[in-house]
């Protein structure tokens, strides 16, 4: 199994980044996939999920409206499409698969917002 996210960097505020995440190793169209972000010094948070068709999103609080998750099946690939951003969406972004082996994670991607 194997994730790879990229597409993150540093964008100023009120800006638009777009993650993407590459899985291999799994039936991808099976599973629900998920973002999660971790800030310094705090926490690692889930901030969007989406299932297995796609047609089932949800999100944090502090990203509805602004984030919007969405699934290629045919390319194994899930999205990050992130708008409006803030300093405080400054984290590091990561994709998560929770398989019937176990739940695996990408290396994660920098996501920096500052002017």
């Amino acid at each position: 199994v194997q994730l790879v996210e990229s597409g993150g960097g540093l964008v100023q505020p009120g800006g638009s980044l777009r993650l993407s995440c590459a899985a291999s190793g799994f039936t991808f169209s099976s599973y629900v996939m998920r973002w999660y972000r971790q800030a310094p010094g705090k926490e690692r948070e889930l901030v969007a999920q989406i299932s297995n068709t796609g047609s089932i999103t949800n999100y944090e609080d502090a990203v509805k409206g602004r984030f919007t998750i969405s699934r290629d099946n045919a390319k194994n690939t899930v999205y990050l499409q992130m708008n409006s951003l803030k300093p405080e969406d400054t984290a590091v972004y990561y994709c998560r698969a929770n398989l019937f082996s176990g739940a695996y994670w990408g290396q994660g991607t920098q996501v920096t917002v500052s002017s």
